[in-house]
């Protein structure tokens, strides 16, 4: 295995300067280890990966766009390992750490993209979403990340972990930067209805700090948006079909590493790949069928306001230690709808911020990024 880098944001610093699509004034990009760049090897933040594979003989589709305005690809940047996990703990290639607070985790799996955002080491990052895996770093670093529409942005040269529920998405540090980066990953997430919305159904999951649902309460009255309070019957279900879906499909995506390598996986894979293990065929189509029905209930309380939101998290980040607790999850039920969600950064009063969720039907991104940025300037002076 190849020692790590210096610094554990990155598993392959690339140096634009010596690129010759990219401008001298481009957009410094972050690229998750799990999408292919030219060149590079993409490792998943994995040694097994990255032992057997050959240099990316093209660019993953998504990069397109930027690669056309000139962007200045600055890192392949690191990961929970195999996309599988939430806190970003990666044994094998080290632990971004978290510039708000490094003895916490930086949340995963897109952990690198997140921490090279918010330490300013790129302007915009992209990463992948399949339960969170945008969102909840945003959340950790205090930074925004939009979750696209499920089906959208093309997948191919992303290594997968759950078809069912993989996206490719975008972390930023202000929603300005956000709307720049969504664009230069598909012009289509920018176009459309980009008015905010006022109205807003808020939905209060249980055991949440309450210093957070506090936080993002107070930012909905400061952009005066309206909040009605909306139930969500299905929620738990269709937490727990995400769950099995995740862990179903990442077993059968890399089941030939599991059966031949399980012993050089992380601890915290072994783990999840041996829970997987007890998931039927019948328990993951049942799981899949869960989709539908949960669309359907998320598009009455759609249909009657401009966005859903919730916490992105239900606490705040973990310490990093070693067995660390994933975080609440808040995501995974929006990943088995495939709606677009996007996590901005709100006051809590205390060190760290809170990170509120705003959903919202399929291809209204730029309502997201519209109302983002109005909850974000209205909260600036707190």
């Amino acid at each position: 295995m190849t020692a790590p880098p210096a610094s554990a944001t990155w598993i392959t610093p690339l140096d634009p300067d010596l690129d010759p699509l990219a401008r001298p004034d481009g957009v410094r990009l972050a690229v998750k280890d799990c999408i292919d760049v030219a060149g590079a090897v993409t490792t998943a933040g994995s040694p097994v990966i990255a032992e057997s594979a050959e240099p990316a003989t093209a660019d993953a589709p998504c990069l397109e766009v930027a690669r056309a305005a000139g962007a200045r690809i600055v890192g392949k940047a690191n990961l929970h390992e195999l996309c599988f996990g939430a806190t970003g703990i990666n044994p094998h290639y080290g632990t971004p750490r978290n510039p708000l607070d490094p003895r916490r985790i930086p949340g995963g799996s897109s952990s690198g993209s997140a921490v090279a955002v918010a330490d300013g080491e790129a302007d915009v990052g992209f990463g992948t979403d399949t339960a969170g895996s945008i969102r909840n770093p945003a959340a950790c670093c205090g930074i925004v990340g939009l979750k696209t529409t499920f089906g959208l942005v093309p997948v191919e040269g992303v290594r997968p972990l759950a078809p069912s529920l993989d996206t490719v998405g975008v972390l930023a540090r202000t929603v300005a930067d956000l709307a720049v980066g969504a664009t230069l990953l598909d012009p289509r997430l920018t176009d459309g209805d980009v008015t905010p919305s006022l109205t807003a159904g808020r939905f209060r999951l249980p055991d949440t700090d309450p210093t957070i649902e506090a936080a993002i309460d107070s930012a909905l009255i400061d952009a005066g948006i309206d909040a009605v309070d909306v139930e969500l019957p299905g929620w738990n279900d269709a937490h727990a079909a995400a769950l099995a879906v995740l862990f179903g499909e990442a077993l059968i995506v890399n089941d030939d590493l599991w059966r031949h390598h399980h012993d050089r996986l992380g601890p915290d894979l072994v783990e999840r790949f041996t829970f997987a293990q007890a998931i039927s065929p019948a328990e993951l189509g049942d799981a899949r069928a869960r989709r539908e029905p949960w669309r359907l209930e998320l598009a009455e309380v759609l249909g009657s306001v401009g966005v859903l939101v919730l916490p992105t998290m239900a606490s705040y980040p973990v310490r990093a230690t070693v067995g660390a607790a994933a975080p609440n999850p808040a995501c995974p039920a929006i990943n088995l709808a495939g709606h677009p969600a996007l996590a901005l950064p709100v006051p809590s009063g205390g060190l760290l911020p809170a990170s509120m969720q705003l959903v919202a039907p399929d291809h209204h991104e730029g309502r997201l990024l519209a109302t983002a940025a109005a909850i974000e300037a209205a909260v600036a002076h707190r």
